[in-house]
């Protein structure tokens, strides 16, 4: 026989969950605020999850959270906070003080928050702290060595290339309008600003889903003709303006809802790679193709090495949607490394010319990542993949 689940839930809401109060193996107390859930809690009853919404009468649900985590006999009881519509700022409060979860009632379901209950009472065992200590083993330090070559090369390379580089800009500018470097968001060991010289007509991002579709080298199977891509979620269109059915996702200049953001990854989920390179870009321009062959693109990437947001060599920075689709399993390796201008996966595919598949530059990616495990880092090992790339910048190819 399957045991109760004996959940408390706080707040003023315990219609939402008659389905699953209903159900026999799950015992449902319901309390309005957080002075009577104290002396239920003190009153010796078992409790095995503990549900409360944020917005309580005279406080919120952290206020509960945090006397609840005050008391140890409670350490080790999951707490789930709700509220009826997405608000990031309780988010980031839920998430800094660690509580096990967070769901909004207007884009859950009572089942879904059942299931998560059940699974955090499986793991309560498992504590934050083992976790930490779990993650730590992989953390990333920067070699001094590594840090001081970076700002010299840099600085260096920086002051030497800026008369050369003021004739590139003139040049960007003159060819086609708008501005002449671009920024955009990358993730590496973090998130951060990425400068590259313009080498693409202004509006071009508004290209790239149709083009990452058509064009895209690491896509595995063949365009489907019927596509929900390019329309707009139906939840969103029957609420007033201003209003949306699910949080908001902000993906380079575009916005989209997490509903509609979700629906659109399953229905090409057969269809899905974790990397883009569009063939035969026509976005590009004639400046913008030369500075892409020769790399100049990318010299403004040295201000974000003087930052310390990347390295001279390393793992490629990742647009966010790229990024996304390596968070688990082995693939997530690379995130070991810094994110570089110049790479292993780089100097491979430049030297010898031709295309390379989505699963080998995740397996040059890992393999480089390697270095940054223990001590396995080689100061050498960098200056190799240098000397490797000087003699292949001058290719056909744009990487």
């Amino acid at each position: 026989m399957e045991s109760v689940l004996t959940m408390l839930y706080i707040g003023n809401s315990p219609d939402y969950f008659k389905s699953i109060s209903e159900k026999n193996n799950v015992a449902f107390c319901v309390l309005e605020n957080s002075i009577m859930a104290i002396n239920y809690l003190t009153s010796d009853n078992e409790i095995d999850v503990i549900i409360c919404d944020y917005a309580l009468p005279g406080n919120n649900g952290l206020y509960l959270y945090d006397w609840i985590r005050e008391n140890s006999e409670f350490n080790k009881t999951p707490f789930i906070l709700l509220s009826k519509d997405f608000n990031s700022e309780v988010y980031k409060k839920a998430f800094k003080k660690r509580v096990s979860d967070y769901y909004v009632m207007n884009t859950s379901t009572p089942e879904d928050i059942l299931e998560r209950a059940k699974f955090l009472c499986e793991n309560r065992g498992v504590t934050q702290s083992t976790k930490l200590l779990e993650l730590n083993e992989e953390g990333y330090k920067m070699p001094l060595s590594k840090r001081v070559f970076d700002i010299v090369v840099a600085s260096t390379a920086l002051l030497i290339a800026s008369p050369f580089l003021l004739l590139i800009l003139l040049a960007i500018r003159l060819e086609s309008k708008g501005k002449v470097y671009y920024i955009s968001k990358r993730v590496g060991r973090k998130t951060f600003d990425f400068y590259k010289l313009r080498s693409m007509r202004t509006g071009a991002d508004e290209l790239l889903k149709k083009l990452a579709k058509e064009k895209n080298q690491y896509n595995k199977e063949p365009k489907k003709e019927e596509s929900i891509e390019n329309k707009d979620c139906p939840k969103c269109a029957a609420l007033p303006e201003g209003e949306s059915c699910s949080p908001i996702m902000y993906i380079d200049t575009h916005s989209i809802c997490d509903y509609w953001y979700m629906k659109q990854k399953e229905e090409e989920a057969k269809n899905n790679s974790a990397f883009v390179k569009i063939v035969d870009d026509p976005r590009i321009t004639r400046i913008g193709k030369f500075i892409r062959n020769t790399s100049i693109d990318e010299l403004p990437q040295l201000i974000n090495v003087l930052k310390g947001d990347m390295s001279i060599v390393g793992n490629r920075p990742l647009p966010v949607y790229e990024a996304e689709l390596l968070t688990g399993g082995d693939i997530s390796k690379r995130f070991l490394a810094p994110p570089g201008i110049t790479g292993l996966w780089q100097v491979e595919l430049r030297g010898r010319g031709g295309d390379m598949s989505e699963e080998e530059r995740m397996r040059l990616d890992n393999e480089y990542a390697d270095q940054f495990r223990g001590n396995n880092y080689s100061f050498w090992y960098d200056m190799k993949l240098i000397f490797r790339t000087i003699p292949a910048l001058f290719q056909s190819d744009t990487v």
